[in-house]
């Protein structure tokens, strides 16, 4: 009995020393004053967690409007040097029409940016120059377009531009066959591409009160530095489907396979042809096969039909039967007066109405033709060269050298 009480007292000043009070007491609630978090009215926390979120979007605020001003200040930067870059190029322009003597002025774009720091270091790195119709010779470029490499500028800039010189320049010329057309063949003579070096001509010329058929070639090469030549060959007349002109010293006037094949059927214009001793010589058919033919109606039938007594005829000069035989070139078809005219038609005569040649006009420094090729809508050259002076770095070169 003794034990059990001791047990019992023990537990029961336990239990009052921890017992767990029903609510905060006053004295650890007083503690906080009126911060207390869980007492309603407190308040403290969140307003500071307002105060944060104002200085935040002000912060916010702030950093907007700072990006759009910069924004905007970029704008103008760009805006103006925009404005610096057209200015310099109306300027160029001015500047190469004067001094190339050019009829319309250039177009002149200016790589790089920002522009006005090249500006300032008077050095443009990149340029695209492209002039339009450049006269040269008896032709016109279609197309001059040249990129400048490492443009030195004279001058006050920005304000002012003088001139300047251009340490390197590449591009290339384009002589077009529309205004070789227009120009040269007068509406009438068409250019084509034959080869990567080689152009034809075909169309119409008046000789003699008649339009004739015009054929001719011409391969396309350099002359020096500066031109183009061109050598023309293969040139005809055709004079309607009866006769073939080739002017030169191996030339003449011929039948054509048809009228050929045509007199071949007829007895009586082979005869008067055999009967001219240099047709004869010319065909390469033996006096004995002539006599035989003009005394027998089957000798002559064995001999035009003979393979390649066509071709024959073909190499006869109708020239040479006129002296002998006046009135058979109109038996054959073709007008006596119209092979006069023709017969005063010269190479030399009819080349130079087919002559494209032409030079690069005269410019200050050194521009050279590279490269010459045909293509499909003309002839293009390629250009390279360096030092070219424009604006008055140009007169003031000009001066120097007299």
């Amino acid at each position: 009995m003794r034990s059990s009480t001791r047990v019992a007292s023990h537990r029961s000043t336990n239990d009052q020393d921890h017992a767990v009070p029903d609510g905060p007491s006053e004295d650890w609630a007083d503690s906080y004053g009126d911060a207390d978090p869980y007492r309603e009215g407190g308040g403290r926390p969140a307003g500071r967690r307002r105060r944060k979120r104002s200085r935040r979007f002000k912060n916010l605020r702030r950093l907007v409007k700072a990006g759009i001003a910069v924004a905007v200040a970029l704008a103008f930067l760009v805006l103006g040097d925009r404005f610096a870059v057209l200015f310099a190029e109306r300027k160029t322009e001015d500047q190469l029409q004067k001094s190339l003597h050019l009829e319309a002025a250039p177009q002149v774009e200016i790589d790089g940016f920002p522009f006005l720091t090249q500006v300032l270091d008077k050095r443009i790195d990149t340029a695209h120059v492209t002039v339009p119709d450049l006269a040269a010779d008896r032709v016109s470029l279609a197309r001059v377009h040249a990129t400048a490499h490492d443009i030195r500028l004279d001058g006050e800039l920005p304000s002012h531009l003088k001139g300047g010189t251009v340490h390197s320049v590449d591009g290339d010329v384009l002589l077009s066959f529309e205004d070789l057309d227009r120009e040269l063949g007068a509406s009438q003579v068409k250019f084509s591409k034959l080869g990567h070096d080689a152009i034809k001509a075909d169309g119409q010329v008046p000789i003699g009160g008649q339009h004739l058929g015009l054929h001719a070639e011409a391969r396309i090469g350099r002359s020096g530095d500066r031109g183009v030549a061109t050598d023309i060959s293969r040139m005809r007349l055709d004079i309607g489907d009866v006769a073939v002109f080739r002017p030169g010293r191996n030339g003449g006037l011929q039948l054509t396979p048809k009228a050929a094949r045509t007199v071949a059927e007829q007895r009586d214009k082979v005869r008067a042809m055999l009967a001219v001793p240099v047709i004869a010589d010319r065909a390469g058919i033996g006096h004995a096969q002539i006599r035989d033919a003009m005394r027998s109606e089957p000798a002559l039938e064995r001999l035009t039909g003979t393979p390649g007594f066509v071709g024959k005829l073909m190499k006869v000069n109708l020239f040479d039967v006129v002296a002998d035989q006046p009135d058979l070139p109109a038996k054959l078809g073709v007008d006596p007066k119209l092979m006069g005219a023709v017969r005063g038609v010269t190479e030399p005569q009819l080349a130079d109405q087919l002559n494209l040649s032409f030079e690069l006009p005269k410019t200050p420094g050194d521009i050279r033709i590279e490269r010459i090729t045909v293509e499909r809508d003309g002839i293009r050259a390629r250009l390279s060269g360096g030092a070219l002076p424009f604006g008055d770095t140009s007169k003031a070169r000009a001066t120097a050298g007299r």
